[in-house]
């Protein structure tokens, strides 16, 4: 049997992406973790003048996370398991958002759990969302197919080489009815750096609304350099979409230096349109593993959209 919540780990990173977070409660077999970030942050762009109604580019965009990880040892077949993680921002609206709240139960075969969490389609679209500032636009095509669903039935499991994950979204908003979907989605990891995977996404967006997809993945891990590409198409009501991202990474020493290019486009009534279509480069720099600056800037190639820059320093704890 994996340890608890092990297993969930191969898509969701438990405290953000964090290696700092510290246990707290250590007892027999009960094991709590306490974990989080510090993150002010600004974005620059034409396009804030409309959200800050005061004309202003400059917007504010910093925040904060708080996570508790908890895990239990019942017998050698069965653990249990639990995380909570809020995000707060710090904006002229100050708000808190419930990331994560799930509990499960993890056995010789895989873990189960239910809250709210990540869909199965998560483990292959992580390939390509990599940046800090900006990406992860192009692929989720359907509700389906998000991180952070409310009312989500996951399993996931690992077979030597072999990661599958199936989840079950539930009908949760009552402007929406009909609105449940379910998925699939399953990686297979090479012993030389790279992981291939596919996935299946089918239910509705609402009542009438048909809303399904494939994904294809992979990723390419070679010393310090690491590539990725993510292949979605589905449908949308009436609308035929498709989408692509592209990511690659190279790590010199504590500097990253990343790029992406995100395409989206949907066919309706024998007209196209490009819906997301930008490149995004950034630079990173890791003071050590609990501090760390970013800068990103984003090229869009839609004429409605402006550019943007975003920067930031992010602490962990």
């Amino acid at each position: 049997m994996k340890n608890a919540a092990v297993v969930a780990a191969i898509f969701t990173s438990l405290f953000t992406g964090t290696t700092t977070a510290a246990t707290i409660y250590d007892n027999n077999d009960t094991n709590i973790e306490l974990g989080g970030r510090a993150e002010p942050r600004f974005n620059l762009s034409k396009e804030n003048k409309g959200d800050n109604n005061d004309g202003n580019e400059f917007k504010d965009k910093s925040r904060a996370r708080l996570a508790l990880k908890g895990e239990s040892v019942i017998n050698e077949q069965f653990a249990v398991f639990g995380k909570y993680e809020v995000e707060i921002s710090d904006n002229n609206n100050s708000t808190v958002d419930t990331r994560y709240l799930y509990a499960g139960l993890d056995t010789a075969v895989g873990a189960i759990s239910y809250g709210k969490q990540d869909s199965a389609q998560v483990m292959l679209t992580d390939y390509t969302d990599i940046l800090s500032t900006f990406g992860g636009d192009a692929v989720d095509l359907v509700n389906g197919n998000k991180d952070k669903r409310e009312n989500n039935f996951l399993y996931i499991g690992e077979f030597n080489n072999i990661a599958v994950a199936t989840n079950y979204i539930a009908e949760n908003n009552n402007n929406l009815k009909d609105s449940d979907s379910y998925g699939i989605a399953a990686q297979y990891q090479f012993p030389y750096g790279l992981n291939v995977g596919a996935g299946y996404v089918n239910g509705n967006d609402g009542a009438n609304i048909d809303a399904r997809q494939f994904n294809l993945a992979m990723s390419y891990q070679l010393n310090n350099i690491y590539a990725a590409a993510t292949y979605a198409n589905g449908k949308h009501g009436d609308a035929d979409l498709s989408g692509y991202e592209l990511a690659a990474a190279y790590t010199f020493n504590q500097f990253t230096a990343r790029g992406v290019y995100n395409f989206q486009q949907s066919e309706q009534n024998n007209t196209t349109t490009d819906e997301v279509d930008y490149f995004a480069l950034e630079g990173l720099y890791k003071f050590n593993k609990s501090l760390r600056t970013y800068i990103g800037y984003k090229f869009q190639q839609l004429d409605t959209k402006d550019d943007e820059l975003q920067a930031g320093i992010r602490y962990d704890f």
